[in-house]
């Protein structure tokens, strides 16, 4: 049985995975999650605990109360210990592939075991030919988890029938986005040195599999009937593969677009960018793509912002692509085709009223998605999970940015309490 804090009215959590200033699509997700549920509920408290890849090296804010060092077994059940001893009522954890340690992540198993708290999982990916190990510990976490969520009907289907997972223990709960009014693209565009051009988009930490490739090779089809258009391309090379091989795949983009003659057209924002950044760049874009090059994804949130900000998207057909550019929110292509893209990217940029109905669909599911609509969601299942009902709150009409709200101070026993000191777990305190 998981020791109550009777002191608060709503439940005290906890959220694991990466985060800021890791950079991480989860790491963004987690402190995107964490800032709406706190503003949404001011009751409830949530402390950070964050899985890095390099112990030390970051420098985390004051809501990280512990850190678990990804590739250390013992920090695993460290941390569950720490957890247990804790007022907290019930855990988030984020999974993807890949955040924690062992083969497909089996270090987590040690935790999940060891947790004595509800736990709710948060799963970014969701395989459909898992190998064995993945299979291993997709079994632990259902075996283990309260509840499991995902962010497409898609990835419940693949849940009840790949895995057995039972279907009341599912919950769909899409990605958050910002609760952002639609924006002058044209305003935008001068702000960021764009203006009197058309701009195509692609954001996201760069790497093989994102399909730039595609989109480079569509743009002298596309440069034909629209001289001006400019195709960027927002992000950081990704960390992990920035240390194995540097800019080499940026630099062969670069090329490929030397050999297409189109270099002029394709315009790199090669830093991490944070969401304000973020937000200013897609207000300025006229069309999403996202070229991706593999069927299986079951989220994107990069797709999630875009659509919801009601920006016409471009997408080969992944898993979310397929739900959230349905019923004219966007427009789907066959992966790994320039002409296909061309044409689709070319129609939208020709004809403003299929735009402007673009837009509009994309938006109308978007306001479903906001990140205090979201919260609302999140709040029902840990209530439900700790046994703590929690009032629902009117949703707030604007994006704010993140607060730094402290954990509750619950108790002076309290490991998370707001004043605690940070650790390390690293099999010693």
């Amino acid at each position: 049985m998981h020791q109550v804090n009777v002191v608060n009215a709503s439940p005290q959590i906890a959220m694991v995975g990466s985060y800021v200033p890791r950079q991480c699509g989860i790491a963004t997700f987690s402190q995107d999650l964490r800032g709406a549920i706190l503003r949404s509920f001011s009751k409830m408290g949530c402390k950070m605990i964050a899985v890095t890849d390099q112990a030390g090296a970051y420098d985390y804010p004051a809501e990280v109360g512990l850190e678990i060092e990804q590739q250390n077994a013992r920090t695993y059940t460290d941390a569950a210990e720490y957890l247990n001893s804790s007022l907290v009522d019930a855990v988030l954890l984020q999974h993807e592939f890949g955040l924690y340690g062992g083969p497909a992540g089996s270090y987590l198993a040690s935790f999940l075991r060891q947790l004595r708290k509800p736990l709710v999982t948060i799963l970014h990916t969701v395989l459909s030919t898992p190998d064995d190990d993945q299979r291993r510990v997709m079994a632990e976490l259902i075996r283990h988890s309260a509840r499991l969520v995902v962010m497409a009907e898609k990835g419940r289907e693949m849940l009840e029938q790949i895995y057995a997972a039972p279907a009341d223990q599912i919950a769909v709960v899409p990605h958050g986005i910002p609760d952002l009014a639609l924006s002058d693209s044209e305003r935008a565009k001068h702000a960021l040195g764009f203006g009197g051009r058309s701009v195509a988009m692609t954001f996201g930490l760069l790497s093989p599999g994102k399909g730039i490739e595609t989109m480079i090779a569509a743009l002298p089809q596309l440069v034909r009937t629209n001289p001006d258009l400019l195709y960027a391309v927002v992000g950081a090379t990704h960390p992990h593969l920035r240390a194995s091989e540097g800019e080499r795949y940026r630099d062969s983009l670069r090329k490929l677009a030397d050999e297409f003659g189109v270099a002029s057209h394709l315009h790199f924002v090669d830093r991490y960018v944070d969401l304000p950044d973020l937000l200013q760049l897609l207000a300025a874009c006229d069309i999403y793509v996202t070229p991706y090059l593999n069927e299986a994804q079951i989220c994107s949130g990069t797709l999630a912002y875009a659509v919801g900000l009601g920006k016409p998207v471009v997408s080969t057909p992944y898993w979310h692509a397929q739900e959230l550019l349905a019923d004219g929110r966007g427009m789907l292509v066959p992966f790994s085709d320039p002409q296909a893209m061309a044409g689709a990217v070319g129609r939208l940029l020709s004809d403003f009223s299929l735009r402007r109905q673009t837009e509009a669909r994309a938006f109308a599911l978007g306001r479903t998605m906001t990140w205090s609509a979201v919260a609302q969601r999140y709040a029902m299942i840990i209530g439900d999970v700790a046994n703590r009902p929690i009032p629902l709150q009117q949703a707030e009409p604007h994006f704010e940015a993140q607060p730094q709200t402290s954990f509750s101070q619950a108790g002076s026993s309290d490991p998370l309490r707001a004043d605690a000191p940070r650790l390390v777990v690293n099999g010693r305190v």
